[in-house]
């Protein structure tokens, strides 16, 4: 061992500093100035042409005025040639740069005329689908001022600094052109029981309105819908439409003081409400009778399908026609079976709520 100090090597080492970074060669060199460049080359032809006047004047003896005279004239030819040399080499530059830009010029046109193209032809396909759309809706039973109103409207709700707003239009927007695909087919639903489908409705009808109720939804007449409800068949009624309602419970000990009360109620509205107790009915009047349906102008029938749990799952609108001729004649056995019935199905008052 030496008496050397030992040197202790630290656990993580500071990086080496960064080289500088290495200069690029210069690969310009020395610019001359085109104008001294062309004069140092005028000069060189003159002298050169003065020497060899000289030389020839010597051997002629032709004088030293016409020496210097044939030299500047070739020093002069010089100088205009490289004039000329270099008014061609940018006569060839601009030729070329005009080149380049009139392909660049045209290579645009084309683009732009292609893009102006696209854009005007978009535009026109637009303008046709529009007028197509509005000549259709013209000749259809819809309303365009309505169909142009909601156009109007929706393009307004998309102009609002509001995403809460335009994108809850959005989806009403797209749950109505659902709702209209699916009419346009004939058949639409829709999860639960739609109340507001069941009310507007009824404010269409012009004719008819049959409808039965079954014990499932006997909680609905008492509730803010089932006045709604009541006072557009009101409003039917006045328009001259029939209505009629089948009550129908399993047998006549379900028929209560509630149900004699809502019959009771919907006949002074002027509603043909009748009772019917399934178990007094033949086995060939029973069937379908498991769930609500309503029979609007004999054209659409507004059904409202339970769950095993006897909850309003469903709701749907059926106007194909073998269907709703299909619950057109099941109501229509239920009704008929009603005039075999006491009293024709009208409950009559309860004679131990009339002591």
């Amino acid at each position: 061992m030496n008496g050397a100090p030992a040197t202790t090597t630290p656990a993580n080492p500071a990086p080496p500093a960064p080289a500088p970074p290495a200069r690029r060669p210069d690969n310009r060199g020395l610019r001359i100035p085109p104008v001294l460049m062309k004069t140092l080359v005028t000069s060189v032809v003159f002298v050169i042409a003065l020497l060899v006047t000289n030389a020839v004047d010597a051997n002629q003896g032709a004088g030293d005025v016409w020496n210097l005279t044939a030299s500047i004239v070739i020093g002069g030819a010089a100088l205009i040639v490289q004039y000329l040399v270099d008014f061609e080499k940018r006569l060839v530059e601009i030729e070329a740069s005009q080149a380049e830009l009139i392909r660049d010029v045209k290579d645009n046109l084309i683009s732009h005329h292609v893009a102006l193209t696209t854009l005007v032809d978009d535009r026109f396909r637009q303008i046709n689908a529009a007028t197509e759309l509005f000549s259709n809706v013209d000749r259809s039973v819809l309303r365009s001022d309505a169909v142009i109103k909601l156009a109007r409207r929706a393009t307004e709700c998309g102009e609002l600094n509001n995403e809460t707003v335009k994108t809850f239009a959005s989806e009403e927007i797209e749950r109505l052109a659902g709702l209209l695909e699916n009419l346009s087919n004939r058949s639409a639903d829709c999860l639960g029981e739609n109340q507001d489908w069941l009310i507007d409705l009824t404010r269409c009808i012009k004719h008819s309105l049959d409808a039965t109720s079954t014990s499932v939804d006997r909680h609905f007449w008492g509730s803010e819908p089932a006045a709604r409800y009541l006072e557009a068949q009101s409003d039917a009624l006045a328009r001259g439409v029939a209505v009629r309602r089948l009550f129908l419970v399993d047998d006549e000990q379900h028929i209560d003081a509630e149900v004699r009360a809502l019959c009771a109620n919907q006949r002074a509205l002027g509603l043909d409400s009748r009772v019917v107790a399934l178990s007094q009915l033949p086995p060939w009047a029973r069937l379908g009778t498991q769930s609500d349906f309503i029979i609007f102008d004999r054209e659409l029938s507004y059904e409202i399908d339970q769950d095993t749990k006897d909850v309003n799952a469903k709701t749907t609108l059926n106007a194909r026609p073998a269907h709703v001729e299909h619950r057109l004649r099941q109501f229509t056995r239920l009704w008929d079976a009603t005039t075999s019935l006491p009293h024709q199905g009208i409950p009559q008052p309860d004679p131990a709520g009339s002591d």
